[in-house]
C-alpha cells in the first residue's frame, strides 16, 4: 500500500514568481471581458494562501477587490 504524500512545498522565491505569474493572467483574463472568472480563481487564490502567506494573500486580496468592481 502505498500512502499519499503531500507535495513538497515551493521555496519562497518559487511561490512568488508563482504568484506573480496567476496575477498577472487573471488580470489578462479580467481584461479580456472575463472579470467574473478572474474573481472567482483570484478568490481561490485567497483561500489558498490565507494560512500559508500573508503577503501573497495580500496581493490576491488587493486584486479580487479591484476586480469585483467590474462584476455585475
Amino acid at each position: 500500500m502505498t500512502a499519499s504524500r503531500e507535495p513538497a512545498p515551493l521555496p519562497a522565491g518559487e511561490q512568488n514568481a508563482l504568484a506573480g505569474v496567476l496575477l498577472t493572467s487573471l488580470e489578462a483574463l479580467a481584461a479580456a471581458g472575463h472579470a467574473e472568472e478572474a474573481c472567482r480563481l483570484a478568490g481561490h487564490a485567497c483561500a489558498a494562501t490565507r494560512q500559508t502567506d500573508l503577503r501573497i494573500w495580500k496581493k490576491f486580496n488587493a486584486l479580487l477587490h479591484r476586480l469585483a468592481r467590474h462584476v455585475q
